[in-house]
């Protein structure tokens, strides 16, 4: 079973690798940018060219093209660029506040404790998606209000896992060694309470982007969320729509890209619990 387990975590991580070095890479895979990217030529000629075919000018398209005659997995990388960016920011917030809150409710105790876990609980009640469709249709939708939006409304597992934690960790002895020495409170959380604390929101944090990249997909997909010309793989999936009988792999591609990374987040999210989980 651990053979496994560290097996699918490889496999995970050298996929999630891939892509961000594809979205690192992305003006050189696509040959200098988004406009290469999305020159549209003879429109005529190159829509719709099936994956791993050419067109009249001896152009290979890995992925085929879309209905304006753009390079798929041009337009693919580029929006992994985008795609990648959401997830890793989204879940930098909603991590970076689950844990402040998390680890001053956790060591304060009394009413601060219970105050934020007012919060904390008032939050998980409200459903996640209409809240993140109310926000992004008061404002413009952009890049920055999807990154907002997704990470301001994912901090509370985080903030709970982090706050039993820390309810735990400050009644061991090398805490109390630390107070007895006279380090004071904020010194005491943050240099030896903390860092122990840490392990579940690392697990929290690698769910967290997945579950952010799935959510941009969903709202770009709905006209929310990253808005075109700007590729990302859920306004890639909604461009695609309308020929998926014509032209399955413009929407089915990217499609895959998400549940891909998805699914391989989760897998990493288990390897990384299993593995903390051994060295407790």
């Amino acid at each position: 079973m651990t053979r496994t387990r560290d097996r699918r975590v490889t496999w995970s991580l050298a996929l999630l690798a891939a892509v961000a070095a594809l979205a690192l890479l992305a003006p050189l895979a696509t040959g200098g940018g988004e406009g290469a990217a999305a020159d549209l030529g003879d429109v005529a000629a190159r829509r719709f060219v099936p994956p791993l075919a050419r067109t009249a000018d001896d152009a290979l398209h890995l992925l085929g093209t879309d209905r304006f005659g753009r390079d798929l997995a041009g337009r693919m990388v580029l929006g992994a660029r985008v795609s990648l960016a959401v997830g890793l920011l989204a879940a930098l917030i909603s991590t970076a506040l689950g844990c402040l809150l998390g680890s001053v409710a956790g060591y304060a105790g009394g009413w601060t404790d219970r105050a934020i876990a007012a919060v904390t609980d008032a939050a998980l009640s409200v459903p996640r998606v209409p809240l993140l469709l109310l926000l992004v249709a008061l404002y413009q939708p952009s890049v920055g209000l999807t990154v907002a939006a997704i990470g301001l409304t994912g901090w509370m597992t985080v903030a709970r896992l982090v706050r039993t934690e820390v309810r735990s960790l400050k009644q061991r002895a090398f805490v109390e060694a630390a107070r007895a020495l006279g380090a004071r409170p904020a010194r005491v959380l943050a240099r030896h309470v903390l860092p122990h604390a840490m392990a579940p929101a690392l697990v929290a944090a690698a769910l967290g982007v997945g579950a952010a990249i799935q959510l941009e997909a969903g709202l770009s997909f709905l006209g929310l969320g990253v808005q075109p010309p700007t590729p990302s793989w859920g306004n890639l999936i909604a461009a695609g729509r309308d020929a998926l009988v014509v032209a399955p792999w413009v929407a089915l591609i990217p499609a895959a890209a998400v549940a891909l990374v998805v699914v391989a987040c989760s897998v990493l999210a288990d390897g990384l619990e299993a593995r903390l989980a051994g060295e407790r």
